[in-house]
């Protein structure tokens, strides 16, 4: 990357995007090997359900990057603790209802790490009163967001069974995988 002109401001939202649209397809592509029945089944009765964890990182996403630079990221309006309540899913439309959330928390997140500049990354948000610096925010996101990805692969994994589809690396396929990153970063 040196020498391309970028600064790096630029590398780094660049990078962060990357690393969310990351998190947000490793979701999606375990998602897809959910029924829609066990979108609402939980492990124990402490557990989250894939629906309610979409319904949280949603409800988080529109919260969090609305007016991202001008308002508290805890927005009034929230309501977070309903979030964590078992959805009321609808057979038939609680897939769609709960993506159509998914996808507009995401978007307002794209949105606004794409409109970001060198100088935005210098200024002060804040988070229920608690200042942070814009990068530490973005950070302080990735890593929630992360932490739920991985709750709902995990569940995901667990009621797909026998039909799970690996989402990375099979098992006892590494030294393959990486044969054949090495030779793709020679050419």
């Amino acid at each position: 990357m040196s020498g391309s002109g970028q600064d790096l401001a630029t590398i780094y939202l660049e990078d962060m995007a990357e690393q969310f649209r990351t998190l947000k397809q490793l979701a999606e592509r375990a998602l897809a090997q959910v029924s829609d029945e066990h979108l609402a089944a939980k492990l124990d009765p402490e557990s989250n359900s894939i629906a309610v964890l979409l319904q949280h990182m949603a409800g988080n996403l529109r919260s969090r990057w609305t007016d991202f630079l001008t308002t508290d990221g805890e927005k009034p309006e929230r309501d977070r603790d309903g979030e964590f309540e078992d959805a009321q899913l609808e057979p038939g439309r609680a897939r769609a209802e709960l993506l159509a959330r998914w996808e507009e928390g995401w978007g307002r997140l794209f949105a606004t790490l794409g409109a970001l500049t060198a100088g935005d990354l210098l200024r002060t948000v804040h988070l229920r009163g608690e200042a942070q610096s814009v990068p530490q925010a973005i950070h302080r996101q990735l890593s929630h967001q992360a932490q739920h990805v991985g709750q709902l692969v995990m569940l995901a994994k667990h009621f797909a069974g026998a039909g799970w589809q690996t989402l990375t690396v099979p098992k006892g396929k590494s030294r393959e995988r990486n044969a054949e990153m090495f030779a793709r970063a020679r050419r």
